[in-house]
């Protein structure tokens, strides 16, 4: 899971039109864009809140002592770009930063998302609580190219990515989402990325599969979301949650388990379910940091910093620009 609702998905395709891209597949899959309808995202907070959910909790304690530091060590006005940026709770770990002369070290603050409304609330938040900062909301699709505000290019630009976010995105879309935000933040700029670390499955599964079922009904959500926005005839009680670490591809799977043969129509469609069958909803990787600095590398960057807990949980990288070759 994302630890934000940075994918909720654009209103140009239908939700129908997006789940059949997947549940028409072999194996089925759904986004996990579709995740954050309304419940979703309430039932999202509720995980972030588990105890067995370590990522939030644990990359804010790292935010708390990190983020003053690397925004106040830029030249200041600095332009914040939060890449996801569903709310300002993390950003406001880096706002808080001071200048040399004692001053908000971020003048700038450019939160992208594609919920326009979410938007829309956090601009008017930050009005009334940093009535100095300019803020300039962009209401894209952060996977895709993006050109940043004309008013941020001849300053200190720190690129921000929390939550990691990145680790839902498969490494070859990871690299070019890396590529592209290089691009967008330019030769100067530098880059927070909030990256989970790969460790020991029994401290993994708990936070996917969590006691209380909150998460089960996290993911059950969208066959509730596809019933009431897409036509769909799911039947709840024929599925349930389920999520495994795959080694290989050292990342954490959720699935949707068919506990029987049947079928469901939507739109316009016969989808056909073998008993056990799955939808496969979510990838999660974790990364080692190495492989994690690896990556950046065949995107253009170089981790110059890393900082994580003490367990070694999650980890903070700060990245630059590579120059050379």
């Amino acid at each position: 899971m994302p630890d934000d609702s940075a994918l909720i998905p654009a209103a140009a395709a239908s939700v129908a039109d997006v789940a059949l891209s997947g549940l028409l597949q072999n194996p089925k899959t759904l986004p996990a864009k579709l995740f954050y309808d309304e419940a979703g995202c309430r039932l999202f907070t509720q995980i972030t809140e588990l105890p067995e959910y370590y990522l939030t909790r644990t990359e804010r304690g790292l935010l708390e002592t990190v983020g003053p530091h690397v925004a106040g060590s830029l030249p200041s006005p600095v332009a914040l770009i939060e890449f996801g940026a569903s709310d300002e709770a993390k950003a406001e770990f880096l706002l808080q930063a001071r200048d040399a002369a004692g001053d908000p070290a971020v003048r700038t603050y450019v939160p992208i998302d594609i919920a326009a409304t979410a938007l829309e609330r956090m601009h008017l938040r930050l009005r009334r609580a940093r009535p100095y900062l300019q803020v300039y909301p962009q209401a894209v699709d952060f996977m895709s190219m993006l050109a940043l505000p004309a008013s941020v290019s001849d300053i200190s630009r720190l690129g921000f990515f929390p939550g990691s976010t990145i680790g839902n995105l498969d490494p070859p879309d990871a690299r070019d989402f890396l590529q592209r935000a290089r691009w967008a933040l330019g030769m100067q700029s530098r880059f927070l990325v909030g990256v989970d670390l790969r460790k020991d499955p029994t401290i993994l599964l708990p936070a996917y599969d969590d006691a209380a079922g909150v998460t089960a009904a996290f993911n059950l959500n969208l066959l509730v979301r596809l019933n009431r926005e897409a036509g769909a005839d799911f039947e709840l009680s024929s599925f349930v949650h389920r999520a495994v670490w795959n080694d290989a591809e050292s990342r954490i799977e959720m699935h949707l388990v068919s506990q029987c043969g049947q079928s469901v129509k939507l739109g316009g469609h016969t989808i056909r379910f073998a008993q056990g069958e799955t939808i496969h909803t979510e990838n999660s990787y974790k990364y080692a940091p190495e492989h994690f600095a690896a990556l950046a590398q065949d995107a253009g960057w170089h981790s110059a910093e890393m900082w994580t807990d003490e367990a070694r949980l999650f980890s903070l990288h700060l990245l630059e620009p590579r120059r050379g070759p």
